[in-house]
Formats: structure tokens, C-alpha cells, sequence
């Protein structure tokens, strides 16, 4: 069988792979965001979480898990922990029993207010127009990766 595509070559590096560049990336970015979190008492993935709470308040866990890609066995306890901890509430819809619902306490609210300039635009020493076309790449990457595996699922 012939091979259509570009030959791997020998020497191949592990900075040679993109994979690699996004994960240590990801890792760089916790580094930066440690000091921040600290100061809050959260974990990155509690931060996150109260963030898609700041953008849209009162969700349900399923759609909340699809916006922070996190599956409801992985969320729930990050929920539990921001309850007991007096940033959110967890109530089940009325409306439908099956479906909890997601709000932001008064105290998960002000965190928006409280939380410390982050500075970590001016940490990634790119300018406005660079930061915008390095997310915006990295989201199509994102969207097509995902596309791609449901694709071969």
C-alpha cells in the first residue's frame, strides 16, 4: 500500500509535536494562574466553572459540563466543593426533577469583584492582535479535533 502522506522522519523531537506544545502550554498556563488561584482558594477547574456561572448563571449541569468539557461524574464533585465552600447552589428544576440547576450565591458573585488583576495577558508577552488570532486558532483546533473524533465515534 502506498503512502499518500509526508514520510515521519527519523529525528522526529518531541518539541516537533503540536500535542506537545498545547499541553505544556496548558501546564504554563497553571503555573501563571497558580499564584491567582492561591489568593482565591480555588482550583483552576473551580475557576472555570465559576466563570461559565459569571458569563451564564442558573445552568443546569449538563449544559455546564458541555461548556467546561467535563463529563457529570467529573463536575459534580467540583460543584459539591464550591457548595460546601458557599460560592453556589445546587437545586433540582421544578420543572423537570431529572435536571439540577446551577446558581451563583452572593458570595460566588463577588468573586468577579474581589478577584486580583491577573495580568496574565501582558505574561503571554503577546499584543491584543496576536492574543485574539492565537485563541481564535486554538478554538478552530479545539472544534475540529472534537469534529474529527465524532467523525471516527
Amino acid at each position: 500500500m502506498k503512502r499518500t502522506d509526508k514520510t515521519v522522519p527519523a529525528d522526529l523531537k518531541l518539541s516537533d509535536f503540536l500535542c506537545f506544545a498545547v499541553y505544556s502550554t496548558n501546564l504554563a498556563f497553571g503555573k501563571a494562574y497558580k499564584p491567582i488561584l492561591e489568593h482565591l482558594g480555588l482550583t483552576y477547574t473551580q475557576y472555570i466553572t465559576i466563570v461559565a456561572l459569571w458569563e451564564e448563571d442558573h445552568q443546569t449541569v449538563g449544559s455546564l459540563g458541555e461548556k467546561l468539557f467535563l463529563e457529570s461524574n467529573t463536575l459534580t464533585p467540583i460543584l459539591k466543593k464550591l457548595e460546601a465552600m458557599g460560592y453556589l447552589q445546587r437545586q433540582r428544576d421544578p420543572e423537570d426533577e431529572r435536571q439540577v440547576r446551577i446558581s451563583l450565591t452572593k458570595s460566588g458573585r463577588q468573586l468577579r469583584e474581589d478577584r486580583p488583576e491577573t495580568g496574565l495577558s501582558h505574561a503571554t508577552g503577546l499584543e491584543p492582535e496576536e492574543f485574539a488570532q492565537l485563541q481564535n486558532a486554538i478554538v478552530k483546533l479545539r472544534n475540529n479535533l472534537i469534529k474529527s473524533t465524532k467523525a471516527e465515534g
